[in-house]
């Protein structure tokens, strides 16, 4: 998601506009992604028979970590890079020498 909202930036939209059009390009492949391996770990977090008291306990760790993790990637990477962000552009201000934050007219884009 980083990578698609610097992509973005580059074009000379602003962070927010850059990390909004980013989540809405790659949510559906991480969904997709997550759903997949959550998928996959189901048999063993619900299943039955012989040894399941075994395999459970993994099956009920994977399912879980995918879906606190799948939360913490949707919800707290947008705002991690939005903080960053004004992190930089606060830092840019305060450093002598430099009057204001760089524009993003000043950064070179570079096609490909």
């Amino acid at each position: 998601m980083i990578d698609f909202a610097l992509e973005v930036e580059r074009t000379g939209k602003t962070a927010e506009e850059a990390i909004y059009e980013a989540g809405l390009i790659r949510f559906r492949p991480i969904m997709m992604t997550t759903m997949a391996a959550m998928l996959g770990a189901l048999p063993l977090a619900l299943g039955t028979g012989v040894g399941s008291e075994i395999r459970r306990p993994l099956g009920v760790a994977i399912v879980g970590g995918l879906i606190v993790s799948q939360m913490l990637t949707l919800y707290t990477t947008p705002v991690v890079y939005l903080y960053m962000d004004h992190l930089k552009d606060w830092v840019l201000s305060i450093l002598p020498g430099r009057k204001k934050a760089a524009k993003r007219e000043d950064v070179p884009v570079f096609a490909d």
